[in-house]
């Protein structure tokens, strides 16, 4: 497995609209249910806002990687998302989220799920990372600004 295949153009959606961390994960759940036959929104909500009771996702900085493992899904699945407008996430710093990746993991991999999240933040360190993606402006932009910084950064590399 590697970090830049979890993602696809069609799972990365700029600018999009929303007024709260459930309406949010709500749009996206339905966006993932749209791109994944194997997996159903309601599930994929269900699954992000049981992880969400655990504790927030919100790593600060208007970053956000919302994330759970689901029995429906086949194999590591990323959505990248950037904010119209920044929203309330109870993020670590208190600040609003703009900037999201949502992980969607099968049960059995635990593993990679560890592994995945690890790269994720570390990337999402990266200040000039998270200033290219909230500067595109549509998805296919959104997408390549992540494999461009995977092939830079050589994030791409194996997670097992």
């Amino acid at each position: 497995m590697k970090l830049d295949s979890i993602l696809t153009p069609e799972r990365c959606h700029s600018r999009l609209d929303g007024v709260s961390k459930q309406r949010i994960l709500t749009a996206i759940s339905r966006l993932m249910e749209q791109a994944v036959p194997a997996l159903e929104a309601d599930q994929v909500y269900h699954g992000l806002m049981a992880r969400e009771r655990l504790g927030s996702t919100g790593l600060g900085n208007g970053i956000a990687v919302p994330h759970c493992r689901l029995e429906t899904c086949t194999g590591i699945v990323g959505s990248l998302i950037t904010l119209a407008s920044p929203i309330d996430f109870d993020a670590i710093d208190g600040k609003p989220v703009d900037l999201l990746f949502v992980l969607i993991v099968p049960v059995e991999h635990t593993d990679e799920h560890v592994k995945t999240l690890a790269r994720l933040a570390e990337m999402f360190s990266d200040n000039g990372f998270c200033r290219d993606l909230r500067a595109t402006e549509n998805g296919e932009s959104l997408f390549n600004a992540y494999n461009a910084y995977n092939a830079h950064n050589d994030h791409s590399a194996s997670l097992k």
